[in-house]
């Protein structure tokens, strides 16, 4: 896994991860905002999910202390960084200011 992150995180577009667990209810609502965000970006931005639940030392590395967290990242660099849900409008600006 921690190899294959490291791979996801450095392509050349961005990289939303979505660090989830499946007890969360803000999770369950930030999903169908970011299937509307990939179907509006398409190929521009990569969207992962990441199970806290079953990833715990990769969320224990990238500090993930509450769900959901979403971190943006390019090129293996990490762009922005917020907890909570945000609307698609909002996410979809970030993505594209850092596109």
């Amino acid at each position: 896994m921690k190899s294959s992150f490291n791979d996801i995180i450095n392509d050349d577009k961005p990289v939303l991860v979505d660090f989830f667990a499946d007890w969360c209810g803000p999770c369950k609502m930030l999903a169908p905002i970011l299937k509307d965000v990939k179907a509006e970006l398409g190929e521009g931005v990569k969207i992962v999910k990441i199970d806290v639940d079953r990833n715990q030392e990769l969320a224990a590395k990238y500090q993930v202390r509450g769900v959901p967290t979403m971190i943006l990242y390019k090129n293996g660099k990490q762009l922005w960084r917020q907890s909570g849900v945000l609307q698609k409008q909002q996410l979809t600006e970030i993505i594209r200011s850092h596109s």
